[in-house]
C-alpha cells in the first residue's frame, strides 16, 4: 500500500469540518464542508488530491454523520471508521487538550487515524439500517402513547373540571398514535422479510418464552446493525449490562454496577421478556429462585436473568437454533451444588458484579437492621425443591 492520507472530521447539524495530515510534513489541512451530499463529493474530491489512499475518523453522532459515513464507505479508495465518542475523548484527554472546538476536534479525530489501530466500517443493508430506524421510531411514538394516556386519565378524574373537547382530543390523538405503530410493525414484517438474516432471527426469537412478535421486532432492530465477529461478551456490553466495578487499593470498594453504556433501547425491551421468563420457564424460575435465597435483591436477579437471555440470543443466533433454556443453566440439569460447576460461578459472579447488598458487612461496616414491616430479602418465585414445571409461551408487553 502506497501514502496514507489520514483525515479527522468532526460532525455538526449544518455542516462538519475536515482536518488532513499534508503528505511529506507535519502540518495540518482543514477546510470546512456543508453537511450535504454535495459538501460529501466535496471531501471525496478533497481527499483523493495526488491519487493517495485515504483513512477518516469520524464520531458516531447518530443520523448527522451516518450520512456522511456510508458516502465515505461507497467511495473508491477511502476507508472510514466511525470510533465511541467516549474513546475519542479520552484519547484528547491522554494528549491533554484543553481546548474544545469543531477546529480542533477534527485535528484530534486526525491524530486519532495515526497513532490508534484502525478498523474500516461495514455498513450494514438499507433493510437493517431501516429496521432499525422503524424500532426506534415505535418506541418514541409508544413513549407518546403513554403520555397521552398519563393526561387522558388526569382529565378523567378531575371530573367536572374536565373539558370535553380535550378528552375527545386525547382520546383521537391515541388512536391515532396506536393506528401508526401498527403500520410501522407491519411495515417493519415487509422489511425484514427481504433480508434472510432479519427474518431468521425474528422468527427465532419468538421461540423463547416471554418474546412474542413486537418484542422480537424491538430486538432484531437493535441486534441487526452489529457488525460481524463480535462474541457473546460484547453483545452483553451492548447492551449495556456488563459488570462495571470500581476498586482501587485496600479502602476504595464501591459497590459494582452495570455499565449503562449500550443501547438503552435493547435494555428496554429485554426487560419484560425476563420478568415473564422468570415466571413461566422453569429453567430460568429456577435460576431466579436460587438468586433470590441468596439475597439478592429483585432487580439484581432480573438484570442478571436479561444478562443471560442476551447470550442465549448470541448462541441461538450465531448457530441457527431455536432457543433451549436448558443449554443455558446445564448445572439445574445436571444436579450439581451451586458454586461447583463453571456455570455456576459465572452466575453468582454476574450477579455479584451487577450489585453487591451484603459487601458492607464484609467490609466490617455496622448493616441497618431492616426497618418494621419491611424485608431486604425478596422472597424466592418458587421454593428451591419445587418440580419442573412445563412452560408456555407468553407475550410480554413491551
Amino acid at each position: 500500500m502506497g501514502k496514507i492520507r489520514h483525515c479527522g472530521a468532526d460532525i455538526s447539524y449544518r455542516w462538519f469540518d475536515a482536518c488532513a495530515r499534508r503528505i511529506g510534513s507535519d502540518g495540518w489541512e482543514t477546510r470546512r464542508f456543508e453537511n450535504t451530499p454535495s459538501g460529501h463529493e466535496q471531501l471525496i474530491g478533497w481527499l483523493r488530491r495526488g491519487k493517495y489512499q485515504a483513512r477518516v475518523v469520524l464520531e458516531a453522532t447518530g443520523n448527522y454523520g451516518l450520512e456522511l459515513a456510508l458516502a465515505l464507505a461507497e467511495a473508491e479508495g477511502i476507508e472510514v471508521m466511525v470510533v465511541n465518542p467516549r474513546a475519542a475523548r479520552h484519547f484528547a484527554e491522554a494528549k491533554l487538550q484543553r481546548a474544545r472546538t469543531d477546529k480542533v476536534s477534527a485535528q484530534v479525530l486526525c491524530d486519532y487515524a495515526e497513532r490508534m489501530p484502525f478498523e474500516p466500517w461495514r455498513p450494514p443493508s438499507a433493510e437493517r439500517l431501516g429496521v432499525r430506524a422503524i424500532g426506534r421510531r415505535m418506541v418514541a411514538l409508544r413513549q407518546m402513547c403513554n403520555d397521552e394516556k398519563n393526561r387522558l386519565h388526569a382529565q378523567v378524574v378531575c371530573g367536572k373540571s374536565a373539558t370535553g373537547l380535550v378528552v375527545e382530543d386525547l382520546k383521537a390523538h391515541i388512536e391515532h398514535l396506536q393506528a401508526l405503530i401498527q403500520a410501522l410493525e407491519s411495515q417493519a414484517r415487509v422489511v425484514m422479510a427481504q433480508d434472510r438474516w432479519l427474518h431468521g432471527a425474528y422468527e427465532r426469537l419468538q421461540t423463547i418464552c416471554g418474546i412474542g412478535q413486537r418484542s422480537a421486532l424491538l430486538i432484531v432492530a437493535e441486534l441487526c446493525c452489529l457488525p460481524d465477529g463480535l462474541d457473546a461478551r460484547q453483545w452483553v456490553a451492548f447492551a449495556g449490562l456488563d459488570p462495571r466495578t470500581d476498586t482501587s487499593g485496600s479502602s476504595v470498594r464501591r459497590p459494582s454496577r452495570i455499565s449503562r453504556m449500550g443501547s438503552v433501547y435493547l435494555r428496554s425491551a429485554l426487560f419484560m421478556p425476563a420478568l415473564v421468563a422468570m415466571r413461566h420457564d422453569p429453567y430460568v424460575r429456577r435460576f431466579a429462585d436460587r438468586l433470590l435465597t441468596k439475597g439478592k435483591v429483585r432487580i439484581v436477579v432480573v438484570v442478571a436473568v436479561m444478562r443471560k437471555l442476551v447470550h442465549g440470543i448470541y448462541g441461538m443466533i450465531k448457530n441457527s437454533t431455536d432457543f433451549d433454556s436448558k443449554k443455558l443453566f446445564p448445572d439445574l440439569i445436571s444436579g450439581q451444588p451451586t458454586g461447583e460447576s463453571d456455570t455456576g460461578r459465572s452466575d453468582q459472579a454476574e450477579a455479584d458484579a451487577i450489585t453487591a447488598p451484603q459487601r458492607r458487612a464484609q467490609d466490617g461496616s455496622r448493616a441497618r437492621a431492616p426497618r418494621k414491616g419491611r424485608t431486604r430479602r425478596s422472597e424466592p418465585l418458587s421454593h428451591p425443591s419445587t418440580t419442573l414445571r412445563s412452560s408456555n409461551g407468553v407475550e410480554a408487553p413491551t
